[in-house]
């Protein structure tokens, strides 16, 4: 069974949104680890039904090295991004780790990303789904 990581910050609401919409596509079926910047980004992926949780840097650099495929804003591989929540202990881990990261163009630095557009992060979910996870076998 493959595992997955969703990881956010702040308030969860990207992590959660995700979650919820894995979960309507693919139901129990999945194994996700819902990795929080913070304890409340934890709390919010949990109630969106995520199997297991864990918050903060030490949780978030062991776990990635166990999981298959990670799930998040791009600012999880960017130092002090989220208003300084990824340190960058954890930004490393996670671009460093082994498994396929799957990053939403959604960022709030000083950073742009060239050759994307503005769409609303429920039909940014949406095509992550339907063109990166469909083929998945769970």
């Amino acid at each position: 069974m493959i595992t997955f990581c969703i990881i956010d910050g702040q308030g969860g609401g990207i992590g959660a949104t995700i979650i919820k919409k894995l979960r309507e596509k693919f139901g129990e079926s999945l194994d996700i680890v819902a990795l929080g910047t913070n304890a409340i980004a934890t709390s919010q992926m949990l109630k969106a039904k995520a199997n297991r949780g864990a918050s903060g840097e030490n949780a978030i650099v062991q776990t990635v090295r166990q999981v298959d495929l990670i799930i998040g804003p791009v600012g999880i591989v960017i130092a002090n991004s989220m208003m300084g929540e990824m340190t960058p202990e954890m930004a490393k881990a996670v671009a460093s780790c082994p498994a396929r990261k799957i990053l939403l163009p959604l960022i709030q630095e000083n950073i742009e990303i060239v050759g994307t557009a503005a769409i609303p992060l429920p039909h940014l979910i949406d095509e992550l789904i339907e063109k990166h996870l469909n083929n998945i076998s769970i």
